[in-house]
C-alpha cells in the first residue's frame, strides 16, 4: 500500500439461485483468488448469497436463516484471508427486512448496511419484500454468531493504520437517486465506495452505467467499485450480465460485462485526499459512524494502466486538439480586440514552439475576420541558425499568409558584446542569453513601430524547467503556449499538419517536427544543429511525466519515480528517470522567479503555472525536502 496504491476487485460468482450453501462457496473461491492477488477490498453483487431474483421466497424464513448461515461459513472460511469484502443478503432486524451489504474483514462482521432506496417500478418489485433502511436508526445487533454488530446506512469503514483508506456502502438504486448516500459517505471521509448491485441489462444501460459512476467518482473524488449479478440469476423477465466498472475521479479504471469472475486493479487513495485537499469547495465532515478495521501494511504491486505522455488525450483526442487550438486563438482574439492591437509580432524560428504559435495566431485572426498578412513573422538569424530552420520558418511564413521579415541580428550582438567587454569566442550563458534578450528587444520594438502585441512562444515545459531566458523569450505581450507542455506542443503541431489544406504547408510542419528541439544559441556544425536541448536539461517526456504528477497530484519524488520506472521503463533505464528527476527538482525550485512574472496566457489544460492561476509560489522557496526525498532514491 506505498504511496497510497490499494489492491481492489469487484466480484461476479456463478450462483443458484436460493442455494445459499452453494453461494458462499463460490464467494469463498473468489475471495481466496483475490487475497492470493493481494487484493485488499472486495466487492460482490447485492443479494449474492441468496441471489437477487427469488421474488417471495425473500419473505420465508427458511431462506433468510440460509443466508445467515451462509455468512456465517464465509466469515469463518476467510478468517486468515488479508482483505475487506462486501457481500449481499437479506436481513431481519425487528420483523422487517432489509437488504443489507455485510462487511467483514478477518472473519470478523464489522458491519452491516441497509439500501437506502428500493426501486418500484419496471421490472423492480423490492418495496413488496424489503424496508427502506433511511429511517432505521442506529441499531446494535447480534448476527452470523457475531454480537454487537452495527446495522446503519451511516457506517464507513476506516483502515486503523491509515485513515485514507475508508471504505462507504451503498446499494444499486441508491447510486441513481438524486440524494445519494453517497455524497454523506464522502463528506464523512469515504475514499472509496463500494455498491453490491443487481441492475439488469437492456440496450444502452451499461452507457448509462459508465457515464453514472465516471461523473459519480469525479463529483466525489473518490474511488467506485461496482459489481453485479451474472450467471445463475433468472433469466424469466430480465437478464443479468455482470458488469463489474472500478472507477476513480472520473475515470474508468477497469470493467468487465457477459462474465464472471474477478475484475482487479489499484486505486490511488493518496492521490483522491490530494484532490480533495485542492478543492476548498469539498466537505469537511458528514455525520457517518466509523468501524475500524487491520490490514497488513504491504506494496501494492501495479498493474493498472499509467499513461507515459499524461497531457496526451487518449480519447477523441483530435476532438481536443481542435479544442485547444480554438481555445488558444479564442484568448488571443480577444486579447487583440481589446488592446486594438493592428498586428500580432512573433518571432518565428523554424522551430516547434514558434510554429504553434503562428498557427494559434492565423487562427485568432481568422476568428477576427482580419488578414493574415497584418502578422508579422520575423526570423532573426544569429550564430547558431541553420539553414534548414530558417528556411522552414520562411516557407511556414509565406503558407500561412503571414507577412514575413528578416533581422539578422549577428552584428548587433556583437556590438553589444564590444560594449560590455564580452569575448565572443566565450560561449557562455552570456553569449547565449544576448541573442535571445536582443530577439525580445526587437520583436518588442517592431510591436511599437506597428502598434502591434508580441505573441510569447514559451512552453509549460520550459517554463517549469526555467529553459528561457529572463527577459528574452521569457517575455512576451500575450504567451498563448504558456499552459501546454513540449510533449502537447508536438501533437498539436502533428494535428494541424495532418489537418493542413495543402501539401507544403504539410511537408513543412512535418520537417519542423523531425527537427532537434534547439535554441540555436551556439554555432553550428557543418550547417547542423549543435546544441540540442534534451541532451542538456532532459527528455521532455520525462521532464512533463514529472511535471503533470508533481503539479496535478501533488505527488512527492518517490512516488513519482516509482511511476515513470513503471510507466516509461521500456524507454528509459530507472537510473537515467533517477538523473533527470533530481535535474527536474532543482530546476524547478530555483526558476520560480521567471514564473512569478510571467506574461498573461490562455489555459486550456488541466495544469498551468501562471501566478495568476494555478500556481503560487515563493520565488525564495526551500526546495530541500523535496530533494532530499529525491537523494533517498
Amino acid at each position: 500500500m506505498e504511496n497510497g496504491f490499494i489492491k481492489v476487485a469487484s466480484a461476479t460468482p456463478k450462483i443458484r439461485l436460493a442455494d445459499c450453501e452453494y453461494n458462499a462457496r463460490q464467494i469463498i473461491a473468489l475471495m481466496e483468488q483475490a487475497a492470493a492477488q493481494k487484493v485488499k477490498v472486495i466487492c460482490f453483487p447485492e443479494l449474492c448469497i441468496t441471489g437477487y431474483t427469488c421474488g417471495d421466497l425473500f419473505l420465508h424464513d427458511t431462506l433468510i436463516q440460509g443466508a445467515e448461515h451462509g455468512l456465517r461459513t464465509i466469515l469463518e472460511a476467510t478468517e486468515a484471508l488479508d482483505l475487506v469484502a462486501a457481500v449481499g443478503l437479506p436481513v431481519q432486524c425487528n420483523n422487517k427486512l432489509y437488504n443489507c451489504a455485510a462487511v467483514l474483514c478477518h472473519g470478523e462482521l464489522l458491519g452491516l448496511v441497509p439500501k437506502s432506496y428500493l426501486p418500484n417500478y419496471g421490472e423492480f418489485y423490492e418495496q413488496r419484500w424489503f424496508t427502506s433502511g433511511r429511517e432505521l436508526p442506529y441499531t446494535i445487533c447480534s448476527f452470523a454468531g457475531q454480537d454487537d454488530v452495527e446495522l446503519s446506512t451511516n457506517l464507513v469503514f476506516r483502515w486503523s493504520e491509515n485513515p485514507l483508506l475508508t471504505i462507504g456502502v451503498e446499494i444499486c438504486e441508491d447510486l441513481w437517486v438524486s440524494d445519494t448516500p453517497s455524497t454523506r459517505l464522502c463528506a464523512g471521509g469515504a475514499t472509496i465506495l463500494l455498491n453490491p448491485s443487481a441492475s439488469d441489462e437492456t440496450a444502452g444501460k451499461a452507457d448509462w452505467r459508465r457515464t453514472l459512476l465516471t461523473c459519480t467518482s469525479k463529483r466525489l473524488a473518490c474511488a467506485y467499485i461496482y459489481a453485479n449479478p451474472g450467471w445463475g440469476e433468472s433469466t424469466g423477465d430480465s437478464v443479468f450480465a455482470g458488469h463489474d466498472v472500478i472507477a476513480e475521479n472520473g475515470t474508468i479504471l477497469s470493467e468487465q460485462i457477459f462474465t464472471t469472475g474477478l475484475l482487479i486493479t489499484e486505486v490511488d487513495i493518496q492521490g483522491l485526499a490530494y484532490e480533495r485537499r485542492r478543492m476548498s469547495t469539498y466537505p469537511a465532515s458528514g455525520e457517518v459512524y466509523s468501524v475500524y478495521f487491520d490490514l497488513e501494511k504491504e506494496e501494492t504491486q501495479l498493474t493498472r494502466s499509467i499513461p507515459s505522455n499524461p497531457f496526451i488525450p487518449v480519447v477523441d483526442a483530435d476532438r481536443r486538439y481542435a479544442d485547444m487550438l480554438l481555445l488558444s486563438a479564442q484568448g488571443l482574439a480577444q486579447r487583440l480586440e481589446h488592446t486594438h492591437a493592428n498586428t500580432a509580432v512573433i518571432g518565428l524560428s523554424g522551430g516547434l514552439d514558434s510554429t504553434l504559435a503562428l498557427l494559434v495566431t492565423q487562427r485568432a485572426f481568422q476568428m477576427l475576420g482580419r488578414d493574415a498578412k497584418d502578422i508579422l513573422a520575423v526570423t532573426m538569424p544569429c550564430f547558431g541558425t541553420t539553414d534548414r530552420t530558417k528556411n522552414n520558418a520562411c516557407i511556414l511564413a509565406e503558407e500561412l499568409g503571414a507577412t514575413l521579415m528578416e533581422v539578422d541580428i549577428g552584428e548587433s550582438v556583437n556590438l553589444h558584446f564590444r560594449d560590455i567587454g564580452h569575448d565572443p569566442d566565450n560561449h557562455d550563458v552570456t553569449y547565449e542569453n544576448a541573442q535571445a534578450r536582443e530577439r525580445t528587444q526587437v520583436l518588442m520594438d517592431l510591436a511599437n513601430q506597428r502598434n502591434g502585441l508580441v505573441i510569447g512562444t514559451g512552453d509549460l515545459s520550459e517554463l517549469a524547467l526555467g529553459w528561457c531566458t529572463y527577459n528574452g523569450d521569457h517575455m512576451s505581450m500575450y504567451a498563448v503556449n504558456a499552459s501546454i507542455p513540449k510533449t502537447l506542443v508536438r501533437c498539436l503541431v502533428r494535428f494541424a499538419a495532418q489537418q493542413a489544406d495543402n501539401q507544403t504547408l504539410a511537408h513543412v510542419l512535418e520537417d519542423i517536427l523531425d527537427t532537434p528541439v534547439s535554441p540555436e544559441l551556439l554555432p553550428a556544425v557543418e550547417g547542423e544543429i549543435s546544441q540540442k536541448t534534451e541532451d542538456l536539461v532532459g527528455p521532455y517526456e520525462l521532464h512533463d511525466f514529472f511535471l503533470f504528477y508533481m503539479l496535478r497530484w501533488g505527488f512527492g519524488p518517490k512516488k513519482i519515480y516509482r511511476l515513470a520506472v513503471y510507466a516509461l521503463g521500456d524507454s528509459f533505464s530507472p537510473e537515467v528517470i533517477l538523473k533527470w528527476l533530481k535535474r527536474f527538482y532543482h530546476r524547478f525550485f530555483t526558476q520560480q522567479f521567471k514564473r512569478s512574472c510571467m506574461p498573461d496566457g490562455p489555459k486550456v489544460g488541466s495544469v498551468g503555472l501562471s501566478p495568476r492561476g494555478d500556481w503560487r509560489m515563493p520565488s525564495d522557496v526551500c526546495g530541500a525536502l523535496w530533494l532530499k526525498e529525491v537523494d533517498s532514491l
